[in-house]
């Protein structure tokens, strides 16, 4: 049975073929309905790394996503005080290799790594509060947000990645969470009214969560649907061991059921090796065919069911970056490490020529 990828490609072959075969000028091929792309994330820790990832992103992409999953200098926004150089550093260097000819979605955090709490500031403190709603976070927070938006200009903004994760990591902070960004949302909507806002949600913790009260489910689902100009999703479906084409096709025939706003994958992969990390108890079977499989069934879907766009996590393996991380970040950091469409060589995988197929379309 040809895969929904594999009927797409017939598609466009056949039209080609007849097109051939008749004398009539052809009717021009309808072009691919979704943007396709890659987060800037690095391979290595080096400007020819770096510059290396931005053309690839240029050359491969209609799309590309700035992802700041990172420090919020909270005490200078709350303050008034000067800025820390590395977070202006940060931005400024991310606006200094914009690429012009792609639209831009910009992914922000507001929370931790472990999405339990607020980030923490440059100092290494997060900011004490006695409700996550009070002013002085919301002000801080929208200065953050302005300060980005201004440098970067992006048509999409992802006001907070993977919201629902704090739903399920500290549900105590959820409903004073949504009265702060609800608040947040309409002063950023008010000053950028051309960008379409939304906050991610983790579809590995949504469909079919392991061990989670159902309920959690449905206020994920109502509060997506009320919220968002679209629907940002947030997928690594090696997290729930998923591996063939029919079970990656049910997670997203679950996902079309919950929405019908636009859809937009801001950040997934899968990854093309097996995945063994001792200390995390892991061991994940892996290998091309399955990154590849995936690939092709998430493209099949965003074709089918006009996504607004797809963003692949990593163009490249960055085993060489992953070396530079201090032991308390390598085993969180090697989870992604194997996932890119090149591998640490730079050597092309299968999965990188079907996503070409679509993207020349």
């Amino acid at each position: 049975m040809l895969t929904k990828f594999q009927l797409i490609i017939l598609t466009i072959f056949l039209a080609l073929l007849g097109c051939e075969k008749d004398d009539t000028p052809p009717e021009p091929i309808v072009k691919r309905n979704f943007k396709m792309g890659f987060t800037s994330w690095p391979y290595a820790a080096t400007l020819e790394a770096q510059q290396n990832t931005y053309n690839f992103l240029r050359d491969e992409g209609d799309i590309y996503a700035e992802h700041i999953d990172d420090k919020i200098p909270w005490s200078a926004w709350i303050n008034n005080t000067s800025l820390p150089q590395e977070f202006v550093t940060n931005i400024e260097s991310r606006k200094s290799r914009l690429i012009p000819t792609n639209q831009l979605l910009v992914s922000v955090s507001l929370f931790n790594n472990l999405r339990t709490d607020l980030a923490e500031d440059y100092d290494g403190f997060t900011p004490s509060y006695d409700s996550l709603n009070q002013r002085s976070i919301q002000e801080a927070y929208v200065k953050h947000l302005n300060y980005i938006i201004d440098a970067l200009q992006p048509e999409y903004l992802i006001l907070v990645i993977e919201a629902n994760e704090l739903l399920m990591n500290s549900p105590n902070l959820w409903e004073a969470y949504k009265k702060l960004i609800s608040k947040v949302r309409s002063r950023i909507k008010s000053n950028h009214s051309d960008i379409l806002l939304s906050e991610s949600i983790t579809l590995h913790n949504w469909y079919k969560p392991n061990g989670l009260d159902p309920t959690l489910s449905i206020e994920i689902k109502n509060y997506v649907n009320q919220n968002q100009d679209f629907v940002a999703i947030s997928y690594y479906p090696f997290f729930q061991l998923l591996a063939t084409p029919n079970e990656y096709q049910r997670a997203f025939d679950f996902l079309h059921q919950q929405t019908s706003k636009p859809i937009a994958f801001a950040e997934t992969a899968q990854i093309a090796e097996t995945l063994t990390v001792p200390n995390l108890n892991i061991n994940i079977a892996s290998n091309t065919a399955i990154q590849q499989n995936y690939l092709e069934t998430l493209l099949a879907n965003a074709e089918q069911e006009d996504y607004e766009f797809v963003i692949w996590w990593c163009h490249r393996d960055y085993d060489v970056l992953w070396q530079t991380f201090p032991p308390s970040a390598k085993d969180l950091g090697q989870l992604w490490r194997d996932s890119g469409l090149l591998d640490e060589n730079g050597n092309e995988r299968p999965a990188l020529s079907s996503w070409r197929i679509l993207f020349q379309k």
